[in-house]
């Protein structure tokens, strides 16, 4: 309905927010090599609803494009794992991760790993996707660096926030206990799945044509941390 009333409305370009989620599930590169644009999810694996329905969406809109979208043209943004500066407590998945983190309730860790960048970035490879010629038609990864484990991730806030991180836990769990959990509580159950793969991805291309810089993935996840801090969102260490 969007892209119908854009394109009905003489909009040049519309810049769609998909996910890393549309890239880099239901198959690895061969390899061992980085999820690039163009990397697919396959919806029919063993995937989340929520993994699912990001692949469908962008597929869709790319096929409304090829059919009917007449002189519209479609680039999309496909960001990992989003952190940096959180504006208030009504916040995101991945920065109440670092959340739940600083406040101790993840006093073990599951082996997984996972892409990071900040929203200001990501915000401004948007910009970049809407303004550029060279983005027409083209999907573009928003990730930092190279993918983090869940352990490096708290290392990293550790390291960054000193004591406002002390309750952050730098152990890892067993898989098997981990799936035994899963068997009991539904987010632990989206984990199991992706237990010990090592995922990763490149930004190559936004950086190559768009001139993107994002910054490190340390300073994002610090960003979230000192602005948790900041807003009373995670419990003072004694």
């Amino acid at each position: 309905r969007v892209l119908r009333a854009a394109r009905d409305a003489g909009v040049k370009r519309v810049v769609l927010t998909s996910s890393f989620a549309a890239i880099g599930y239901g198959k690895m590169p061969p390899d061992g090599r980085p999820f690039t644009e163009e990397s697919w999810t396959d919806p029919t694996a063993k995937v989340s609803a929520y993994v699912k329905s990001k692949t469908l969406a962008e597929r869709a809109a790319w096929d409304f494009i090829a059919a009917e979208g007449g002189s519209l043209e479609l680039a999309v943004v496909n960001p990992v794992g989003i952190f940096g500066p959180v504006l208030g407590a009504d916040h995101s998945t991945s920065t109440a991760f670092v959340q739940r983190m600083m406040n101790g309730a993840m006093p073990g860790l599951p082996r997984l790993s996972f892409g990071v960048v900040d929203a200001r970035d990501v915000a401004d490879l948007h910009v970049r996707a809407m303004t550029n010629p060279a983005a027409k038609g083209e999907r573009f990864l928003a990730v930092a660096g190279d993918f983090m484990t869940v352990r490096e991730i708290a290392q990293a806030v550790k390291t960054r926030l000193g004591a406002a991180a002390s309750r952050v836990s730098t152990r890892e769990l067993p898989d098997w206990l981990v799936r035994v959990v899963g068997l009991f509580n539904a987010e632990a159950a989206q984990l199991v799945t992706e237990l010990g793969k090592v995922k990763n991805a490149t930004n190559a291309k936004a950086v190559r044509m768009l001139g993107w810089a994002p910054r490190s993935r340390e300073d994002a996840l610090a960003a979230t941390g000192a602005s948790l801090v900041r807003l009373g969102l995670v419990k003072t260490p004694k």
